[in-house]
């Protein structure tokens, strides 16, 4: 934690940091691991997180509900450059034997369609169906309810399914 601590200037902005540390360090590995599903890798990932967040801490808001989506996505999409990264330099060439099945499918539209949700009502959709959390769990980490949190995955539901109708996904 030293290396990070020497990056930022103010004893205040320090202080933040330490407690941000203490408080998501556990939960942006676990990020990080569901998806790289390597130990080491998460470890870079939520060290590379650390780096993003010492040198932004200045502009970081410490409400905590905004927080713990905001350290969700920097461990998420930290893990994401990583994998990405990583499958580049472990691509194989394929054959003219060999061809990619046709499948078409409407990952781009189901993204773009889970982007126009409110930030909380995404983050509790992804904490639930892509990293695998319960309510109770989620409840814990935001710091709601999990009735609170059962309600939101409903609205957001209801909203992405207007969305797909919308834009004809389904």
């Amino acid at each position: 934690m030293l290396c990070y601590l020497a990056m930022i200037e103010t004893e205040e902005e320090r202080s933040k940091f330490e407690k941000i540390y203490i408080q998501y360090r556990r939960l942006m590995y676990t990020v990080a691991f569901r998806v790289l599903n390597n130990s080491e890798d998460a470890e870079d990932a939520v060290h590379t997180a650390f780096i993003r967040i010492a040198k932004n801490i200045e502009i970081i808001n410490d409400d905590v509900g905004s927080l713990t989506g905001l350290m969700i996505t920097i461990a998420r999409n930290t893990a994401i450059d990583i994998y990405r990264k990583r499958s580049k330099q472990a691509t194989v060439e394929l054959t003219d034997d060999i061809e990619a099945p046709n499948t078409e499918t409407n990952l781009d539209e189901s993204a773009g369609c889970l982007e126009k949700l409110p930030e909380r009502q995404k983050t509790i959709l992804l904490l639930k169906y892509h990293y695998g959390y319960n309510n109770d769990e989620i409840a814990k980490l935001l710091e709601i309810t999990p009735t609170n949190v059962a309600k939101i995955v409903y609205r957001a539901k209801v909203k992405l399914r207007e969305y797909y109708e919308k834009e004809d996904v389904l």
